[in-house]
């Protein structure tokens, strides 16, 4: 049973193609990271469809603030910030049918930028106040976040993701599941480039 109308993938995907493209993504890496972590198959799919939207509120970011080609402002970040609950109250206007499972995706996405240690957004929930698999998703969204390029910053490699991932266990992350994640990683076809490869693949498209 699918808990997430396609439709609203699509529409991300019309809005801004590299959301949608992250999102494809880090859809991937937490279905990679709940299957570490033991989470019952019949949940993964679940899972995966939660990370393919959880950035699904951006739709409703207006376009001079999502594809700014430099940093963000401070009242830029502000609204930026308020994708999460956008992506909430989406999800909850669908017509599907879910109970606790389409329950627990919509929490997933309204928390997926909450810290580990009460710091995030938007509620500042800490520690196990967090939804289970927002904390897999903020890991998954960090580690693609950081390791592919953005128009006002250049991708960085595996290594010196993880490095810095590592340094947020505790404060961002939570340590179980980044623990987990780093032991996937490994070994993951899903682990990004190497920068002379991510370097050659820019190079082919400029």
């Amino acid at each position: 049973m699918r808990y997430v109308d396609h439709a609203l993938y699509v529409a991300l995907d019309e809005k801004d193609g590299y959301t949608a493209s992250h999102c494809v993504r880090v859809a991937d890496l937490a279905e990679a990271l709940g299957r570490t972590l033991n989470i019952p198959e019949e949940d993964l799919r679940s899972l995966h469809d939660t990370g393919l939207v959880h950035d699904v509120g951006k739709i409703g970011i207006p376009d001079g603030v999502l594809l700014k080609h430099s940093h963000l402002d401070a009242h830029e970040w502000e609204i930026m910030k308020t994708h999460s609950a956008r992506g909430e109250r989406i999800l909850m206007a669908q017509s599907i049918a879910g109970g606790a499972v389409l329950d627990a995706v919509i929490k997933a996405v309204r928390h997926h930028h909450e810290h580990f240690d009460g710091s995030g957004y938007p509620d500042g929930l800490a520690g196990e106040e967090i939804p289970f698999w927002s904390r897999i998703l903020l890991v998954a969204d960090s580690y693609d976040a950081m390791t592919t390029p953005r128009a006002y910053r250049r991708a960085i490699s595996h290594d010196e993701a993880m490095e810095i991932m590592g340094r947020e266990v505790g404060t961002r992350s939570d340590p179980l599941i980044f623990g987990a994640f780093d032991r996937m990683m490994q070994t993951s076809p899903l682990r990004a480039l190497p920068m002379s490869l991510l370097e050659s693949n820019r190079l082919m498209h400029d």
